[in-house]
């Protein structure tokens, strides 16, 4: 299943030179937040095929409208085409605002979803905002990754974690990265990945 990952950048390959060729055989789009609502809304109307988001660090406008035809997986565990998909939106608070969460914070929202954790023997993939501590995250604290992500990629051993937030070219960070068994990819623009 191909699946077509989004973030932070609206990529102008896609929005203003749009070849629905070149995306024929998506199954599914993940945005990993930052993105301008009408974006998303108009991915799900040109690829047809279901857009799930969690919210970026500035995504506050999407309390008041939403990407339309879109399906927000924050907090949520969620099961498409038998792929168990973990939603943890945000990035660590540096500010006050919607969507910033402390490190103690992030661990109060997990603890919420571990029933079902329980239940669904783990997840998949796991799609977020920001990275985990010490994987493609920079010093400053806006763009710090969560420890509790860490804990989750640790105890759960998922296939992929997707996340955005820290750009690429914020000192050449990497668009993969291995981490015990599970393989870590940077959704900053787009990036169109086989699941297998």
């Amino acid at each position: 299943m191909k699946i077509l990952l989004v973030s932070d950048i609206e990529s102008k390959y896609i929005w203003d030179f749009f070849c629905k060729d070149t995306f024929k055989d998506i199954e599914l789009i993940i945005s990993c937040g930052d993105l301008k609502a009408d974006y998303l809304s108009y991915l799900a109307t040109m690829i047809h095929v279901p857009v799930l988001y969690v919210h970026g660090n500035h995504d506050h406008y999407y309390i008041e409208k939403p990407p339309e035809g879109c399906t927000c997986i924050d907090d949520k565990l969620i099961v498409y085409k038998g792929i168990r998909i973990l939603g943890l939106g945000g990035s660590m608070k540096y500010k006050s605002g919607p969507f910033l969460y402390t490190e103690s914070q992030m661990s109060k929202r997990i603890q919420k979803l571990k029933l079902k954790l329980f239940l669904k023997k783990g997840f998949d993939i796991l799609v977020s905002h920001a990275p985990a501590s010490g994987i493609n995250d920079d010093n400053d604290l806006c763009h710090e990754g969560y420890v509790n992500f860490n804990n989750l990629l640790d105890k759960y051993s998922p296939k992929y974690f997707f996340h955005g937030h820290v750009h690429m070219n914020y000192g050449k960070k990497p668009r993969t990265t291995i981490y015990n068994n599970t393989t870590i990819i940077n959704a900053y623009d787009y990036y169109i990945l086989e699941y297998k």
